[in-house]
């Protein structure tokens, strides 16, 4: 049997073409007549392979430039250029593995063939036509979603969504319903866009206002309430998973991951441009809004370690692959994820897309750090006068140890004398002739016992200013950390905390080390760390060291060590040098130290950490995996976007924030065909309970093609132009006629279109978790509408290694905020609302299904909520509306279906009530239909 390749379908089989074409650029120069002398003579005598009945016809040959940039269906290269030995056709001829090697049957290549392709490759694999093969290889797709968005010629300026839907229905032999009345439609544009009905003075007003632009009132209204940003925040926590615990097994809490729920609420309120609302969310960092890049680290995140380092490369395998499928799907509307072992079976995804993609996030890691925009609002003057009183006081510090170091060599009868005191677990200062740097690396030889261990590395410039707080942008790296811990990770070693609840420990014992990186060159002098300066472990301290500095990447230069200290001494104390000085000096020594204590007490006050995106300077380098297992590393990837739309020209150990401020560029785009289409179909979605395309986070071969697609693109259009205004978009759809049409069924229609996706009236659909207890909230008056902050539990906790969450069965006034902010557990759903399809933020959630179970129904008229909120409102209907059933049940209406009751409802209300109570009559009507859905 010939060595070959066999032919693979198109979008599989071109996963090398942007490689070699960019390959082709780098190579060192080769004739391409050695190719056709020694090269062509091999391939074409042992290298094709046949495929279907007519051989002649379809076979495929390796002596062609087309068959050796295509590759075959195994996902390898056939080459890489300029590299022999990392080329898969030389591995398979000359493998020893039967099952391997090519050709499988016949002779084998003789050892001069194997050198003759060897050195061609070394030299770069030059062969004619191969532009032209990579151009016909080049990926191409005709796919609706990649197409450019061309807006749509319509005649009615103002009434564009209307004439777009109406055509489609005129296709069909469809009208469209009529307008439903005011009470209703102030009852849909409130639980839409906020999540909970309309007051019943809110209600009266819309339905009394006489002006024409009445409804153009209440919709400026609407969107410029703070309710607006809450209800749709939640929308968007589905589809990026947010939650507040970080899943697997020990499901431990992240109570500062609210940053980034706060940042989505404020960014809607605001109205803030989507595409700026993509960048910060990928690149935060470079914009100055940190908590946006909560977006990247809101997935599950295991913190379970194992020294076995397949299972620890697959863990952060995993966690990449969140980050990218994330993206993919919330922006992009692809699935990204399908790419990670192979091409994508349906859309023009590479495998090497994947990688690229991954590349991207590849300096990215979970874990708190500072926010430098709450730090820099909540600072002022105040904090930087504590901060300039540190510097002094630290400054006179300085000279009473060099004063005592003076007198203690001076004195000293013997070499011992000369060396620095010991260190010790509780603080160690090196000091050194100011120094340019762009990195800090301390290496640890040896500790007293165990893994070495310490709780803060503080580096300081000439002015004070401790360069190393990853709140600045110091990035860390190390040797390794000790797993399993969460108070011993490598994000304490410079987050300003210090401690041994806050200390990163090495795992490896006795020995380390631990990197601190800057985002610009710093001239530092001093360097401060200790192993616990709370004073409660003396374990783990480093006993032998060395710190070099890096005026420039790799060029490392040493500044202080051990050698020049004493013996290591267990109860060495960082005031051992008072003992040299004079009596008044010591007292002010010690007045000095007591009073950096308080000031640094002080100054931590005004830092606000937030489990957002940490990020190191320089990643490492991302590989092709085959069949995504991460130890079998193929060729290195740089980080880029999809190869069908392009590339990023991003080089393979690009800068990490770089990569990832080019990704969101691309993203954000307005030439991106995908993610204007993507963002306007999830706002139709969420307005009508569908999207124009039903399957939101695929747009893609395998998704849904679009019930309306000059509509989708009209509206994709029409939001860049807008300068990508959500709420510009929001009010155009909730000001047509479509979105104001009666819900009522109509038999003729239903018979064509049962499930409305043409549009023919306004399709009821039951509420989310979400919407159903804010709403009952509301009704009943106990709804707390305080904004931000911590989240309030529905969970009682049970705190170990592993966490345990206890649905709560008894309710006070601090869980009765609206359920955006709750703390949302991983794995673990409330008792009540759980049931109704709510997310937990175990993955992306982009279409929420309804389920309709006994158990809904059972929590809704039985649970002990439920029955608190009835006893709530019975108390609110006896205060606002008398003793008397008719008016109560009046009331009760209006609050709940923005509607007074009919002749029937008010009479079998009435008596309801006089026969079997309010609380009774409360329950009754939390259970209804109309109550819980949107009409």
């Amino acid at each position: 049997m010939p060595l070959c390749v066999r032919r693979s379908f198109p979008v599989l089989c071109v996963m090398f073409v942007a490689f070699a074409a960019r390959a082709a650029h780098a190579a060192p120069k080769s004739d391409a007549t050695f190719y056709e002398s020694k090269v062509r003579p091999i391939l074409e005598d042992h290298c094709f392979d046949c495929h279907g009945e007519d051989k002649q016809k379809n076979k495929l040959r390796l002596d062609s430039a087309v068959g050796i940039l295509r590759g075959g269906e195994s996902g390898e290269p056939l080459l890489v250029r300029g590299v022999s030995a990392e080329s898969y056709i030389i591995k398979r001829v000359t493998s020893a593995n039967a099952k391997e090697v090519m050709p499988p049957k016949g002779e084998r290549l003789t050892a001069e063939q194997v050198a003759t392709l060897r050195a061609w490759i070394d030299a770069g694999a030059k062969m004619p036509g191969e532009e032209a093969a990579a151009a016909s290889l080049r990926l191409k797709t005709e796919h609706w979603s990649f197409q450019p968005v061309k807006r749509p010629a319509v005649t009615k300026t103002g009434g564009e969504i209307d004439e777009l839907v109406l055509a489609k229905l005129r296709e069909k032999g469809l009208a469209p319903s009529p307008s439903a009345d005011r009470a209703t439609l102030i009852r849909r544009v409130y639980l839409v866009m906020h999540g909970m009905p309309p007051t019943p003075m809110e209600t009266a007003d819309f339905v009394n206002d006489t002006r024409t632009d009445a409804y153009a009132r209440l919709m400026d209204r609407v969107l410029a309430s703070p309710r607006y940003g809450e209800r749709w925040a939640r929308h968007w926590m589905d589809v990026v998973r947010y939650a507040d615990t970080n899943g697997f097994e020990t499901n431990r809490e992240r109570k500062s991951a609210y940053h980034y729920r706060d940042y989505i609420i404020a960014s809607l309120n605001s109205d803030k441009p989507y595409d700026r609302f993509i960048k910060e969310q990928i690149a935060g960092d470079a914009l100055g809004v940190d908590a946006a890049t909560g977006f990247l680290v809101a997935g599950p995140h295991d913190i379970v370690k194992s020294p076995d380092i397949n299972l620890t490369l697959m863990q952060r395998q995993d966690e990449l692959a969140d980050m990218v499928n994330t993206t993919g799907t919330a922006f992009l509307g692809l699935t990204m994820g399908c790419a990670r072992c192979h091409n994508h079976k349906f859309d023009p995804i590479l495998q090497k897309d994947y990688y690229a993609m991954q590349a991207v996030f590849a300096g990215v890691n979970h874990g708190e750090r500072a926010l430098r925009e709450k730090t820099a609002a909540a600072a002022g003057k105040e904090l930087a006068s504590l901060k300039s009183d540190e510097t002094a006081k630290n400054a006179q510090l300085d000279a009473l140890r060099k004063k005592a170091a003076a007198a203690g060599n001076a004195t000293a009868p013997t070499a011992p004398g000369k060396l620095r005191p010991p260190v010790n677990a509780r603080l160690n200062e090196e000091t050194f002739p100011p120094t340019e740097a762009v990195a800090v690396k301390f290496t640890i030889l040896a500790t007293n016992n165990a893994e070495p261990c310490i709780d803060e590395l503080e580096i300081y410039d000439a002015s004070g200013r401790n360069v190393a707080l990853a709140g600045g942008g110091a990035i860390a790296s190390a040797s390794g950390t000790l797993p399993g811990h969460a108070i011993h990770k490598l994000e304490h070693i410079n987050d300003g905390k210090t401690g041994n609840e806050h200390s990163w420990i090495s795992n490896t014992m006795g020995q380390g080390w631990v990197q601190i990186g800057f985002p610009a060159k710093a001239r530092i002098q001093r360097i401060v760390w200790s192993r616990d300066r709370d004073v409660r472990f003396a374990d783990r301290v480093p006993t032998q060291y060395r710190i070099e500095v890096a005026a420039e990447s790799g060029k490392w230069t040493t500044v202080a060590s051990s050698e020049d200290r004493q013996p290591f001494n267990a109860k060495g104390d960082p005031g051992d040098f008072f003992a040299k000085l004079p009596a008044s000096e010591a007292a002010a020594a010690r007045q000095l130290q007591a009073d950096l204590a308080a000031l640094k007490t002080r100054i931590d006050k005004f830092s606000e950490n937030a489990w957002v995106g940490n990020f190191s300077s320089a990643p490492e380098r991302t590989y092709r995996l085959y069949r995504g297992e991460p130890m079998q590393k193929r060729e290195v990837v740089a980080p880029d976007a999809l190869t069908v739309t392009g590339t990023l020209g991003l080089a393979v150990d690009e800068p990490d924030q770089q990569r990832r401020v080019r990704l969101a560029d691309w993203i954000a785009s307005p030439q991106n065909p995908l993610t204007a289409r993507v963002l306007v179909n999830r706002l139709w979605h969420y307005t009508f309970g569908n999207g124009i395309v039903d399957t939101p986070s695929d747009f893609g071969a395998n998704g849904s093609r679009p019930t309306h697609p000059e509509l989708l693109n009209w509206l994709a259009d029409e939001f860049v132009k807008g300068g990508w205004s959500i709420k510009h978009i929001q009010r155009l759809i909730l000001m047509s006629a479509t979105f104001r049409q009666s819900s009522a069924p109509r038999a003729d229609a239903a018979a064509l279109d049962a499930d409305g996706r043409l549009l023919w009236r306004y399709t009821p659909r039951r509420l989310e978790a979400e919407a159903i207890r804010d709403s009952m909230l509301a009704v009943s008056g106990a709804l707390d509408l305080k904004m931000g902050g911590p989240g309030f539990y529905l969970m009682d906790v049970v705190t170990e290694n592993v966490m345990h969450y206890f649905p709560k069965e008894k309710y006070t006034p601090a869980e009765y905020r609206r359920m955006v902010y709750l703390f949302r557990i991983r794995a673990a759903q409330d008792g009540v609302f759980g049931s109704f399809d709510c997310p937990d933020g175990g993955s992306v959630m982009a279409k929420r299904s309804r389920s309709n179970t006994p158990l809904q129904a059972l929590n809704l008229f039985n649970s002990s909520f439920i029955t608190q909120q009835s006893d709530l409102l019975a108390k609110r209907l006896r205060t606002e509306a008398g003793e008397a059933p008719d008016a109560q049940a009046a009331l009760a209406f209006r609050l709940f279906y923005a509607r007074p009751p009919d002749a029937y409802e008010q009479r079998n209300s009435a008596e309801m009530i006089r026969a079997h109570g309010l609380q009774s009559f409360a329950r009754a009507l939390y259970n209804t239909s109309e109550f819980l859905f949107v009409f």
